[in-house]
């Protein structure tokens, strides 16, 4: 393949995606966004869910967070597939323009803190195998391969690396790998015993779903950056859903499976060698070449962030500066706190995409129009939901703080808007309803 086919253009920046550049489909979506679920962090998140929870407890937990988190993954996936823009560009339609600069930051600093957590466990988990087979250790130069690869994929662009590698090759592996993952963890002694035991009670049930929903969440500041890029809206949807769904149940149970059957402790030092002793090495070694995929996201859409913010910068020189920078990081750090950053991401973006979900859906009715300036109100209940979320999971710990910001923000936006004069100053709604969209597209 020449250099040129290699290295397709990806520099949209934030301006709508042309028509004939929309061209993804129902199973380009499913292989990305299912591709994008599978992922070693996902498996170690799992891993929290016991023995709090008992295997079924947690089995259901990760059915009913997987089923909530996946639709609103879809639902903003949605809004950026109609209107062909980027996730923080569809934040200016309630922040203003202004107003978005400071979830893209945001963003950018939750999106490099991804980057650097994948950096560390793919390092680490080529290193651990390089060491068994040879002997020799370099945590420094293993880390630094992979940092070189996903900046390759970020260069390469979503194109490339949907079609050309995700679709064509990796999907596959993924499927192959995982499967002989689960036969390996499913084999263990004792393991129907295992999955009947009851839970010590540590973990709340909502607080587990919780954990679950944080997951997807996570990608709700990323997804429309790819499904703008939808031929259809409506298959871009399905595939979102589907696709992110089976990967988010299957991998969260192996990874609660694989705590309940080796002990495993929840860092890269005790996380890693359990996978190497159920997988066993090529099989790990695959796995962590798959990671790629992820850290990839979380670079193009930290530089597309970025770009919110300062339109006319240069989209690879974001990727390069990205890259180094989460490396040099990597090498010196560890992930024990992983469960914390994941509950802080919940909180702050399951609230503010409500806001958006509420604005569009329901007070727009699928009209879209951007603003100028700060939209001080906005700020201001987004706030308000980012508190109720850390009140809630740390005083009402039976309850689903995503569950409860979400649908807190989403209610307040609504009556705000309804009966406060200042509502008259937005878009007027088309009368139209999400339920005749999805017929139509």
């Amino acid at each position: 393949m020449k250099l040129s086919k290699i290295m397709a253009r990806t520099d949209w920046g934030i301006d709508p995606v042309p028509e004939k550049h929309r061209i993804l489909n129902f199973f380009d979506f499913f292989v990305l966004w299912g591709g994008l679920g599978v992922g070693l962090l996902v498996i170690l998140a799992g891993s929290f869910l016991v023995p709090g929870l008992s295997f079924v407890q947690a089995f259901a937990a990760i059915i009913l967070g997987s089923s909530i988190g996946c639709v609103l993954l879809a639902l903003v996936g949605y809004i950026g597939a109609k209107t062909h823009l980027p996730t923080m560009v569809l934040l200016r339609s309630i922040l203003g323009s202004k107003g978005s600069i400071l979830p893209s930051f945001i963003n950018i600093v939750q999106l490099i803190g991804w980057t650097i957590f994948e950096f560390v466990i793919m390092g680490y988990s080529a290193d651990k195998i390089v060491k068994l087979i040879t002997g020799h250790s370099n945590h420094y130069l293993s880390t630094a391969i992979f940092a070189f690869i996903v900046l390759v994929m970020a260069l390469w662009g979503p194109m490339g690396v949907i079609r050309q590698w995700l679709k064509k090759f990796a999907i596959w592996v993924i499927i192959l790998i995982t499967s002989w993952l689960t036969i390996q963890v499913l084999g263990k002694p004792d393991v129907l015993s295992l999955l009947t035991k009851p839970g010590d009670g540590s973990m709340p049930f909502w607080a587990g779903v919780d954990l679950v929903i944080a997951m997807p969440i996570s990608w709700l500041p990323l997804v429309a950056d790819y499904n703008r890029f939808a031929k259809s809206v409506k298959e871009s949807s399905y595939g979102t859903f589907a696709g992110y769904f089976i990967a988010n149940v299957w991998l969260y149970s192996i990874g609660a499976l694989l705590l309940l059957t080796t002990q495993i402790t929840q860092d890269a030092g005790g996380f890693v060698p359990a996978l190497l002793s159920s997988a066993g090495w090529l099989a790990l070694l695959i796995l962590v070449m798959e990671e790629t995929k992820v850290a990839w996201a979380d670079i193009y859409s930290a530089a597309v962030s970025t770009q919110n913010i300062f339109p006319k910068i240069n989209q690879k020189a974001l990727f390069v500066i990205f890259s180094i920078f989460s490396y040099i990081v990597a090498v010196v750090i560890n992930i024990v706190q992983y469960e914390n950053f994941l509950f802080l991401i919940g909180s702050v973006f399951i609230s503010l995409f409500g806001i958006l979900l509420a604005d569009y859906f329901v007070i727009r009715r699928g009209a879209f129009k951007t603003k100028k300036g700060i939209n001080w109100i906005v700020i201001v209940i987004w706030i308000l939901g980012i508190s109720i979320y850390q009140l809630s999971s740390r005083q009402y710990p039976g309850l689903s703080a995503s569950l409860v910001s979400f649908a807190s923000v989403f209610i307040l936006y609504i009556l705000i808007f309804n009966f406060s004069h200042k509502g008259t100053r937005f878009f007027k709604p088309s009368q139209f309803t999400i339920f005749n969209k999805f017929s139509k597209d």
